[in-house]
């Protein structure tokens, strides 16, 4: 079977992550040990698991239900989530501050 890796280029290291599976992350020194990771860790994953086909039917899901939950957890595994929340606060101060003025 194949999958799609996501290989991504930061200040100090690669990070890879298997698209679909947001669980499946590692980080690595280079983009080839990255690679090599993230098939050792989608491997262990698929060994504990399986895949499974079902069908619902959208009408018997409340609407807002389906739009509350489209994104719930995308960021769960990202390293760099912390570092985006703390710049996101940063840049509100600053914008509070220049209002107060």
């Amino acid at each position: 079977m194949q999958y799609q890796i996501f290989v991504q280029s930061q200040k100090d290291n690669f990070v890879a992550s298997v698209v679909g599976m947001p669980n499946v992350m590692v980080e690595a020194n280079t983009e080839e040990e990255a690679i090599s990771k993230i098939k050792s860790a989608l491997q262990a994953q698929l060994a504990t698991g399986k895949f499974v086909t079902i069908e619902v039917n959208p009408k018997e899901i409340p609407h807002q239900k389906i739009t509350q939950m489209r994104y719930a957890g995308i960021f769960a595994n990202d390293p760099t989530f912390d570092d985006f929340m703390e710049k996101l606060v940063a840049i509100r101060k600053e914008l509070n501050a220049a209002k107060d003025e």
